[in-house]
């Protein structure tokens, strides 16, 4: 390395945008740095996958940077100088290279903000933050928007976004005369259907996956490491991107909400790592899907494309700014109170419930599972269980791919927990084995029946429903989308009610060995 640099910037590992402004000049007097840290590694047991697909993605980012002319250092996990922390190693290499100025780019996660501003504050050279430039909007845009508003509506926000970026807008007008084809977007997998194979890449992160396990760093899930499928590199995000708009938005909406114990892609883009990491921007990936259907409005229907557009620039701008807006409170939500452990069965996938054996084993295999397993599988599951949020942010955090906090919590703590008690979602979101059914092939072959609330072959998932509802009564009693729920359960015999109150009892004392 040279030594007459005068500005350090560093890189985070979900800021891989070649794209950004920053390259846009080459200037022999700046240092770039991307650091494999410690602290990074070990605030929640990460998926294998996860961290070898972060390592590799950032090296390759690192050589990217490298041929196209800027001066780029890449510490390794391993080396011998990596004093583990972000802070520690610039302060080495201000001090090493007579650096003049430090400049980083916002962090997405809340403690990164806090560490890297509490770092700057401590310098006595010249610092500077500037933006990621890959979202559509800013960290304070949410909060601007609702002010004075009632509620935190994603719908709404969702409607002012179309209208700000002229996305999927005819005039004044949302395109297909409605905002939202949500109800078009809710049908299983029929017998004998085969959605396209997944593509998937051939990498090699053998030397990732070394450091990792060398350093001995806990991890969980499973990783051929000499054939890793993930995208780790622009190139291959675009890839996918590409494989998606010509073979998958065909029948994304239709089939987003699908389960099935054979498929574990379905028709979803399977693009949120590579955006996560910032090697694809979401107006690229909405202009993509966009496009396609525009060159094939007969064969692509609204509401496919409508479906997509709705999860990158409704629901995921909406998420970030709501977490921006609330946190660090947000991280310590626990409405219900709930302080139950995470079931040990959530880190092996061995339970004889079918539609978590396979979620869970889904995701410990690929580190990967959709929104609604996520959601209405999994997250059902702990929510009507009672599970502390604590335990199931940890969980949630390390095992997907595609988890970093400012997305995952919103999602989890908020959305699937109603930890926050209502900010993101009007009612929790609880089903019971009808709704699995119904979206999914899980209860064919499950141990337990699903058609029973009662007895030792019931479904866990029954019981529970009616003894959430029935213990947080004082809690959601008034909620006017639960009035239903309440009046089915009043109207039940008071035997009924007893039985099925006793057999949730079971299920909760007895968590590990459903």
């Amino acid at each position: 390395m040279k030594s007459n640099y005068k500005k350090l910037r560093l890189i985070l590992g979900d800021q891989l945008n070649i794209q950004h402004s920053w390259y846009t000049q080459k200037d022999p007097s700046v240092l770039y740095v991307l650091i494999e840290v410690r602290t990074e590694t070990d605030y929640v047991w990460h998926h294998i996958q996860k961290a070898c697909a972060f390592f590799a993605a950032m090296e390759r980012f690192a050589e990217t940077l490298d041929i196209e002319g800027h001066d780029t250092l890449y510490i390794k996990l391993d080396d011998p100088t990596n004093r583990q922390s972000f802070s520690a190693n610039c302060d080495d290499l201000i001090k090493k290279y007579h650096i003049e100025s430090f400049e980083y780019q916002l962090p997405d996660e809340y403690r990164l903000d806090v560490e890297l501003k509490s770092y700057t504050v401590k310098l006595n050279i010249r610092s500077e933050a500037c933006d990621t430039e890959h979202f559509y909007t800013t960290r304070d845009e949410l909060g601007v928007f609702f002010e004075g508003k009632k509620g935190l509506l994603m719908e709404t926000f969702y409607r002012e976004m179309r209208k700000k970026h002229t996305v999927l807008m005819s005039g004044n007008e949302p395109e297909g005369e409605k905002w939202n084809f949500d109800a078009d977007n809710r049908s299983k997998l029929p017998k004998n259907h085969n959605p396209y194979p997944p593509l998937l890449f051939s990498n090699n992160v053998q030397p990732q996956y070394e450091r990792i396990s060398n350093a001995d760093i806990k991890t969980i899930g499973t990783v051929d490491p000499q054939n890793f499928y993930w995208p780790v590199d622009r190139q291959q995000s675009l890839q996918l991107l590409n494989y998606f708009t010509e073979n998958c938005l065909l029948l994304f909406g239709t089939f987003q909400d699908a389960m099935h114990t054979d498929e574990w892609s379905i028709y979803h883009s399977r693009l949120s790592f590579s955006m996560n990491t910032k090697m694809l921007s979401p107006k690229e990936v909405v202009g993509a899907a966009i496009a396609a259907w525009e060159q094939n409005k007969k064969i692509i229907s609204i509401n496919q494309l409508e479906g997509f557009v709705r999860q990158i620039l409704g629901w995921r701008e909406y998420m970030r700014g709501i977490y921006w807006l609330k946190m660090p409170e947000f991280e310590t939500l626990n409405y219900f109170d709930h302080q139950r452990k995470l079931p040990n069965w959530y880190w092996t996938g061995k339970t004889k419930m079918n539609c978590l054996k396979h979620s869970i084993a889904q995701s410990l295999n690929h580190a990967y599972a959709h929104h609604i397993q996520r959601l209405m599988i999994t997250g059902n599951f702990a929510l009507l269980a009672g599970i502390k949020p604590d335990e199931v942010d940890f969980w949630y955090l390390g095992i997907y791919i595609d988890a970093i906090q400012w997305v995952e919590i919103t999602n989890t703590r908020g959305m699937s927990q109603y930890g926050d008690g209502g900010i993101i979602g009007s009612k929790p979101y609880t089903a019971s084995a009808n709704y699995i059914h119904k979206q999914s092939n899980y209860c064919d072959k499950c141990h337990y029946d699903r058609t029973k609330r009662t007895g030792e072959d019931s479904c866990p998932f029954n019981s529970l429903y009616w003894d959430f509802h029935d213990r947080h009564r004082n809690k959601l009693g008034k909620n006017i989308r639960l009035s239903m729920v309440y009046r089915l359960w009043d109207k039940m015999a008071p035997d009924i009610r007893e039985a099925t109150l006793l057999r949730a009892n079971y299920c909760l004392e007895n968590l590990d060995d459903l």
